[in-house]
């Protein structure tokens, strides 16, 4: 069982048990924090809204540490010009300790969703089609409208033509 969670604007495949350095939460060292899952998987996979609303993945804060330094470096040639800055990541270590989903396991396996999806349609087909059996008829698209006619310009008169 894994689940795949968001935060810090990346996004991560978390296991329980698991640690991991994440980008800096503001949370005390110690507390639990709930991470926003994305998807879940165990037996099925889950990965609608409504599914991930009864998931539930917390993780334990272990501490806050600063990341490698880089060295950023900025140079151009033949100008004299040279920069050298330095960057350290905030960082917070977590452990995740649960992972849990509050669906009910279905009893018997993959095949209740089938004979569930034919009691919902009245032919026992799929979920696209009306109560006639046939499948949707798509919309169809408005038309371009068609451009008005511009006016047409007065043509100049040449001088030559005038006579004057």
């Amino acid at each position: 069982m894994y689940a795949i969670v968001k935060t810090g604007g990346k996004q991560y495949r978390v296991e329980r048990g698991q640690r991991l350095l994440i980008e800096r939460l503001a949370a005390e060292e110690g507390a639990d924090v709930a991470l926003e899952p994305i998807l879940y998987r165990s037996e099925e996979a889950v990965f609608d809204r409504a599914g991930l609303e009864q998931v539930k993945v917390t993780a334990k804060v272990l501490a806050h540490v600063r990341g490698e330094k880089l060295r950023v470096f900025k140079f151009k040639p033949k100008r004299g010009y040279k920069r050298r800055t330095g960057h350290r990541q905030s960082l917070t270590q977590i452990e995740v300790t649960e992972i849990t989903s509050g669906r009910a396991k279905p009893a018997a396996g993959r095949a209740k969703p089938a004979a569930a999806r034919a009691e919902r349609s009245p032919t026992g087909g799929g979920e696209h089609e009306d109560a006639s059996g046939q499948a949707p008829k798509a919309k169809k698209a408005a038309a371009p409208k068609a451009a008005a006619p511009k006016a047409a310009a007065p043509k100049a008169k040449d001088k030559a033509e005038d006579g004057s």
